[in-house]
């Protein structure tokens, strides 16, 4: 099932449409040498010839060691774009490369279920826009009272009320019916309705103080578990463009839109039953995102 064709809302906050009429909100080394045993006797005559050897042996043993701490000592200086600017051991953030993951913790609060405090940095919106991505393509935005909190905490003020209604408008009677949802978002009983999100990585497109736009690259899966399910659970992969402003100390999306892919081939894997997906939703928790 695709993502594009069960979620969504119209263009005109950003959303790209599709031909069903709405797109995704949705080791160290030690080297230990052995030399000769001692001569013996008293160092004349017949002893001569060993010592030579044992000189020879010496002089080969120390080139290999030095060969050894010359490689060393280049590896150790090659890390230049790593090390340096946090002058700790462990290199610094700052050099990592783009798609690392920094080790940051996003935030230390929550507005209901949704992370809410981020950082007033690019970071900090690749973060809130992952966590808005999960929240935007969950199952929760069917369920008429849970997406009007969810469009509250995730938009600027000034857009909720215009895109409370194009959502209810785009998650109507019709949409719900076809996905076999009643008109509250539930499904029918011995019936579990899936959609699960999960961000595989952000890039930053635009930056400024007040405004950035950040791509999320997501995978995830959707559709209705039950044995007459006419709607089985698949995956998709899709990214999430969202553009952010900084309003009340805070990230929050101005507008959105979605378009397929990057998806990888798939595998030969043998799919799950619809009991194991449904015990699989009700047992595994979901996360808050950070970069």
């Amino acid at each position: 099932m695709s993502v594009g064709n069960d979620h969504g809302y119209g263009s005109d906050s950003g959303s790209s449409r599709t031909d069903d009429g709405y797109s995704t909100i949705g080791g160290t080394r030690q080297t230990r040498t052995r030399f000769p045993d001692g001569e013996g006797g008293d160092g004349f005559g017949g002893s001569r010839r060993p010592a030579r050897s044992s000189r020879s042996l010496i002089m080969v043993v120390g080139v290999v060691v030095l060969l050894i701490a010359a490689i060393a000592f280049a590896n150790l200086g090659g890390g230049g774009d790593d090390g340096g600017a946090s002058g700790g051991s462990g290199g610094s953030k700052a050099g990592a490369a783009p798609t690392a993951a920094t080790g940051t913790k996003p935030v230390t609060g929550k507005n209901g279920t949704i992370a809410s405090g981020f950082a007033h940095d690019a970071q900090g919106a690749q973060s809130a826009a992952a966590n808005y991505s999960v929240a935007l393509v969950s199952a929760d935005i069917l369920k008429p009272i849970q997406r009007a909190a969810i469009v509250r905490q995730v938009f600027v003020a000034s857009k909720v009320d215009e895109l409370e209604a194009k959502f209810n408008e785009a998650y109507n009677k019709t949409f719900l019916d076809k996905v076999g949802l009643d008109e509250n978002g539930n499904a029918a009983a011995g019936m579990t309705y899936v959609s699960r999100t999960a961000p595989v990585g952000t890039k930053v497109t635009q930056s400024s103080a007040t405004s950035t736009t950040v791509e999320v690259w997501c995978t995830g899966v959707f559709g209705t578990a039950g044995v007459s399910s006419t709607n089985p659970v698949s995956n998709d992969w899709f990214t999430m463009t969202l553009k952010l402003q900084w309003e009340a100390n805070d990230w929050k999306v101005d507008s959105f839109s979605q378009k397929e892919g990057p998806a990888p081939v798939n595998t030969d894997r043998t799919a799950s039953n619809a009991d194991e997906i449904a015990k699989a939703v009700e047992e595994y928790g979901g996360f808050t995102y950070a970069r």
